[in-house]
């Protein structure tokens, strides 16, 4: 009789309508940031203390365990997804960078460098967006190019890869930092007529720049994040300590980089975006207009100082503060805008300190994995001479140089992977041959269960992938102790580079939690829904992530 009146009470319960509040109609305003080396982690260890705006979007539709899904969990290959939809392998980015032919011969080429322009180096490039697949369109560039279309697209970006990928091909205004120019820029070559009018706070940003890199400011530590002064010792280094340190002044251009490991970095990318709504009336035409923002300070103060110490606390609360004001700034503007946020990867803390933290396992990859031992390797058994090898870390890709026939490279790659298997058993988690990625069929399903060689098969690119890809074991390192700048990195094929959260928020919505794998790949359909932008069945990899919380759908 109970069970009988419990089941009546539960029918009559689910018969009762649910009140959808999600707002309808297409937002005036998308935008979509992406916090640098902002890992599900981190989210997860400073969520319960926000007060501004990343409280804010955690207070939307959260996804808190989204993924970078492939293996090669870099800025370049996860900026690409965001607004695109589709995974770097489609998209031609395999990684940061590769090796390959330049127009002056072999050496290393830049995710986001036309190499082919004379005087192009990797260390001063000119930026291109040459080498994106024909199946890499963005949000922005979709939009624009509907029939009658009038929507804007405006980006900014501490990097200049962030900048680019978010934005595509057709945005309006791109500006990035460049250490070189001492300040924000645009593309070489660029209309730059409208720039004053359409970012009238550049100006203003670069001469605060140019004045902090004349005589730096590092401001104090938060008081709140006192308590984790713990110094560690990494290598010579030491962090942990205090605030971030001040930057190199041996040389200006040295000043200049290290303005890039600052709280300021993220305040001055933020003031320019605020400058391009205002400036330009984003949100506020007939048609949805798109900004792009890609905040880069926590991926710089997380590669100097590690992800746990008092440096990172200061850029939360730093973060945290001023993406509260911006939003503050759009709420003024008396439009209806959704943000999307989430990240191009993760990270891993220093072994060092986590050591400390109760996971003594963690540890740094041995240089027995340098492309100069394997180089050595391949030169004592082929008899070939001349460096064989290049890779840019410990770990990850490697690729065989001209030095290596290339009629030779399969029977190469081969036997280094059967000799580094049973050199480094029990070392290093796997190794795979290019022909074994190769053969494999791009990834589906679940992203939390693919094997490793499916992560690494997400981001391969035929012409721009390692002839080797060594995983290395969870918890490992990929970068020798004491580099000033690489205390600690990301690039590895493990969740904890992998994962990432992916929030929406717009006034209105109806919040809810959803803790199962979605990907950023997704981010583009969902947002493509939102606003009435039709998507060709399969030219995308992502699907469109429901947003309505009750019976209704945010999916057509």
């Amino acid at each position: 009789m109970r069970i009988a009146r419990w089941l009546a009470a539960a029918a009559l319960f689910s018969a009762m309508p649910v009140q959808a509040q999600a707002p309808t109609g297409a937002p005036k305003l998308v935008v979509v940031l992406s916090v640098d080396q902002f890992s599900s982690d981190l989210f997860s260890e400073w969520r319960g203390k926000y007060t501004g705006g990343l409280k804010r979007m955690a207070s939307g539709v959260v996804f808190p365990g989204g993924y970078q899904s492939h293996a090669a969990t870099e800025t370049c290959p996860g900026h690409s997804t965001i607004t695109s939809g589709i995974r770097p392998g489609r998209a031609g980015i395999a990684v940061n960078d590769w090796f390959g032919m330049r127009a002056d011969g072999y050496g290393e080429i830049y995710c986001v460098e036309d190499e082919d322009i004379p005087g192009s180096t990797h260390d001063n490039y000119t930026v291109s967006l040459k080498h994106l697949s024909a199946d890499w369109q963005t949000l922005g560039d979709r939009m624009k190019s509907l029939p009658g279309s009038t929507t804007r697209v405006f980006a900014v970006s501490g990097k200049d890869r962030g900048a680019t990928l978010m934005a595509g091909r057709k945005a309006d205004q791109t500006l990035w930092y460049d250490w070189r120019a001492k300040g924000f820029t645009t593309y070489i070559g660029a209309d730059r007529s409208r720039v004053s009018t359409a970012v009238p706070a550049l100006a203003a940003v670069n001469a605060r720049i140019a004045q902090w890199i004349a005589r730096p400011v590092i401001p104090p530590l938060p008081p709140q994040c006192q308590a984790r002064i713990s110094p560690i010792q990494v290598g010579k280094l030491t962090v942990g300590d205090g605030a971030e340190d001040g930057p190199r002044t041996d040389t200006p251009e040295n000043m200049a980089k290290d303005y890039r490991t600052t709280r300021a970095l993220d305040l001055a990318t933020l003031d320019l975006a605020e400058s391009m709504v205002a400036a330009n009336g984003l949100g506020r035409g007939a048609g949805t207009d798109v900004l792009a923002i890609s905040l880069s300070a926590t991926d710089y103060i997380g590669h100097s100082y590690g992800t746990e110490g008092p440096e990172m606390c200061g850029q939360m609360v730093s973060l945290d503060a001023r993406l509260g004001q911006f939003f503050a700034m759009l709420d003024r503007q008396k439009m209806d805008y959704v943000v999307a946020l989430t990240a191009d990867h993760g990270g891993f803390d220093a072994p060092e300190r986590h050591s400390e933290h109760a996971y003594p396992s963690a540890s740094r990859a041995p240089l027995s994995l340098a492309a100069p031992v394997l180089s050595q390797m391949l030169a004592k058994q082929f008899g070939w001479q001349g460096a064989l090898i290049e890779n840019r870390a410990l770990g990850g890709d490697y690729w065989f140089t001209p030095n290596v026939p290339g009629n030779r490279r399969a029977e190469a790659a081969a036997w280094l992977k059967a000799e580094l298997e049973r050199q480094f058993a029990g070392k290093v988690a796997a190794v795979f041959a290019k022909a074994d990625i190769a053969e494999l069929p791009a990834p589906t399903g679940n992203p939390a269960l693919w094997s490793l060689a499916q992560r690494v098969r997400a981001s391969f690119v035929p012409d721009r992938s390692g002839d080797i890809y060594i995983a290395l074991l969870n918890g490992q390192q990929p970068m020798p102790a004491g580099i000033r700048g690489y205390v600690a990195t990301h690039g590895s094929p493990w969740d904890y580079d992998r994962r990432v959260p992916i929030l929406f928020w717009r006034k209105g919505m109806a919040p809810f939690e959803q803790p199962q794998p979605v990907e950023t790949v997704d981010i583009l359909p969902t947002l493509a829904s939102l606003v009435g932008l039709p998507i060709e069945a399969g030219s995308v990899d992502g699907r469109c992530l429901d947003l309505a919380a009750g019976p209704s759908t945010t999916c057509r």
